[in-house]
C-alpha cells in the first residue's frame, strides 16, 4: 500500500475515533451518575471494541491470539493476575480490554484524564492513575489500589518498559509489576504483542497487517524477589517477540 493511501485511511480512522468517542463518552458519564463498577467498565469496553473494529475495517489491522488458555478461567470471578505486556503501540491499549474476559485495570499517568471525552470516560472506570512526578506516592497508590482490585478479581495490567518501544527494540523492564504481584499474592502473566508492525509509536499512520498476541503461562509470585521475577518475565517476552516477529530483530533490519 502506498504511503498516501495509508495516510488517507489513517485519517479516516482518526475521524472514526473522534466521531464515535464523543457520544459514547457522554453516555458513559451519564450512566455513571446512576451506576458504577462493571456496567460502566463494559460500557467503555464497547467503544474500545469499536476502535479495534475500525482499525481492521478502515486500515486493515487484523490480529490473532495464542495462549488464551493461560489466563484464569473466565467463570472464576475472583481469579486475579497481573498482566505484564510488551508495549509498542496505542493499538494494544485500545484492544486488550475487549479481548479479556475480566475487567482490566490499567496503571496510567493521570494526565490522560484531562483528554476531552476520552479522559472523562476513563475517570469513571476503576483504574489506577498516578502522578509520575511523585514516585514514592505513586508506588504506594499502585500497591494499595492493586491489592484492592485483586481482591475483587480484577486483572491489573502494566507495561513494564513504561512507554511504547520501537519495533525490534527493548526498553528497561522496571519492577513495579512484579512488586505489585508479590504484594498482592497473585501470579504474573507475560504478554508479547507485535503491534508496531501496523501502528508504530509516535505516529497516527496505520498500515494493514497482522498483529500477533502471545499470552504466556502464569508465573507464581510466591516467595519471589521482584528483580528475579521481572527478569523471568523479560526473558519470556523478548524471546517470544523474536519468534513472532523475527524480521524486526535482524541486524540490518529496515522497519
Amino acid at each position: 500500500m502506498s504511503t498516501l493511501l495509508a495516510a488517507i485511511r489513517s485519517l479516516l480512522y482518526i475521524v472514526w475515533l473522534v466521531v464515535t468517542v464523543v457520544p459514547w463518552a457522554l453516555a458513559v458519564v451519564l450512566i455513571s451518575l446512576f451506576v458504577r463498577g462493571d456496567p460502566v467498565y463494559w460500557s467503555c469496553v464497547g467503544w474500545l471494541r469499536t476502535a479495534t473494529l475500525g482499525a481492521r475495517l478502515i486500515c486493515g489491522v487484523r490480529y490473532r491470539i495464542q495462549g488464551m488458555e493461560n489466563l484464569p478461567d473466565k467463570t472464576d470471578s475472583k481469579a486475579a493476575v497481573v498482566l505484564l505486556a510488551k508495549h509498542q503501540s496505542t493499538w494494544e491499549t485500545l484492544a486488550f480490554p475487549g479481548l479479556m474476559a475480566h475487567p482490566l485495570a490499567y496503571v496510567f499517568k493521570r494526565e490522560l484524564l484531562y483528554i476531552p471525552f476520552f479522559g472523562w470516560a476513563m475517570a469513571r472506570m476503576d483504574m489506577i492513575h498516578i502522578d509520575r512526578s511523585k514516585r514514592a506516592q505513586a508506588w504506594n497508590k499502585v500497591a494499595e489500589q492493586g491489592r484492592r482490585l485483586a481482591s475483587l478479581g480484577h486483572w491489573v495490567i502494566m507495561f513494564p518498559e513504561g512507554t511504547r518501544i520501537a519495533r525490534g527494540q527493548k526498553g528497561e523492564y522496571k519492577t513495579g509489576g512484579s512488586r505489585l504481584a508479590i504484594a498482592s499474592g497473585v501470579p504474573v502473566v507475560p504478554i508479547a504483542v507485535t503491534s508496531a508492525r501496523c501502528w508504530p509509536r509516535k505516529t497516527f499512520l496505520l498500515r494493514p497487517g497482522m498483529v500477533d498476541i502471545s499470552i504466556g503461562k502464569p508465573i507464581s509470585s510466591d516467595g519471589r524477589k521482584a528483580g528475579e521475577l521481572m527478569q523471568e518475565v523479560e526473558a519470556w517476552i523478548e524471546t517470544e517477540m523474536r519468534r513472532l516477529d523475527p524480521e524486526a530483530y535482524l541486524p540490518a533490519a529496515t522497519l
